[in-house]
């Protein structure tokens, strides 16, 4: 391939602008790793890339895409050989670096981990950034001593990448899950992931007076943020978790300091970005023992580069359902 496809951002009189482009080959940047790309996926924060918002990317021109599953085409990297399929998920990729929304790829090989056995490319972009984010924060609560008992186990955003995943995560784990949505549209989808429950987002989206509400979560993961995060802490159990690892109700959280004093719950922050490489293959290898690939593809839609384009304001709005695929060669 002397040219590849992907899209391209440039930034115009501080308007980002989103295009298609064959590039040369020879503009990839550095890295010993070249990937011919198979699949990408569609994030939250490639939402935010592709509309310029939040300052996500740092310099321009920039290929968005913070995942990509494919094959090894070159490698000076002795941990790779041509023929290996890999997955990258985060590691700067669409913001620092040019990232997954490409026919091919240049990357360095700790970014990279070997594509687990019995998951495809396709299946493994169904898991993605969101469902990466999804794993490692089960990981953590369960770090943090959360164990299985008949205390119900919340997610907020619970129809979206993150929550989606994770309530599939939590359930084949054996948890009582109650699913947090705004969209009813959604529920008889979050039961077949295997929610016990389901709540209205309202429940927990409206401000109190009060600092402790009574005690129900045993364990929570946040991709909401602000008003809805403050809810949980008052209303999880005495030791209990939550994880933080969403932005969409807002940066700020409006709380104070009674729930971890009184209580002695603890709110984790998941940085899904910077992992380092053996916690990214051990999140990799629990993706492949405790998240059924069936539930992957079941709650996973394939569209092309020219849908990111489109499906960018939807998924910043929440109107984008479970996981959606890129396949960067249609």
């Amino acid at each position: 391939m002397k040219t590849f496809r992907a899209i391209i951002l440039n930034k115009d009189n501080n308007q980002v602008v989103p295009s298609i482009q064959d590039l040369p080959r020879d503009s990839l940047p550095e890295g010993d790793v070249l990937v011919k790309v198979a699949y990408s996926s569609l994030n939250y924060k490639d939402g935010l890339a592709v509309s310029g918002s939040f300052g996500v990317v740092r310099s321009y021109p920039m290929i968005p895409g913070v995942d990509l599953a494919g094959t090894v085409e070159e490698s000076s990297s002795p941990d790779y050989q041509p023929g290996d399929q890999v997955v990258m998920t985060g590691c700067g990729a669409g913001d620092f670096h040019w990232g997954g929304y490409a026919q091919l790829a240049r990357l360095k090989a700790e970014w990279l981990v070997p594509l687990p056995s019995g998951i495809t490319c396709q299946q493994a972009m169904g898991v993605g950034t969101a469902g990466f984010t999804a794993m490692l924060s089960v990981m953590t609560l369960e770090k943090h001593g959360l164990k299985l008992n008949p205390r119900e186990i919340l997610v907020t955003g619970a129809a979206g990448g993150v929550g989606s995943v994770a309530v599939a995560i939590l359930s084949k784990l054996g948890y009582r899950v109650v699913a947090s949505t705004g969209r009813a549209e959604t529920y008889d989808y979050l039961r077949a992931l295997g929610a016990y429950d389901i709540i209205d987002r309202s429940a927990l989206s409206e401000p109190s007076k009060k600092p402790l509400d009574s005690e129900r979560w045993g364990g929570a993961i946040d991709s909401v943020g602000g008003q809805t995060l403050a809810s949980v802490l008052r209303q999880l159990v005495y030791g209990a978790s939550v994880t933080a690892c969403g932005l969409v109700g807002g940066v700020e959280i409006p709380t104070t300091v009674l729930p971890f004093i009184l209580r002695g719950v603890s709110l984790l922050g998941i940085d899904a970005v910077q992992s380092k490489p053996e916690t990214r293959r051990a999140v990799w290898s629990r993706i492949a023992r405790d998240l059924p690939m069936s539930l992957i593809d079941s709650m996973s839609q394939v569209a092309t580069l020219e849908d990111v384009i489109l499906l960018t304001p939807k998924i910043l709005q929440g109107q984008v359902r479970g996981r959606t695929v890129i396949d960067v060669n249609r």
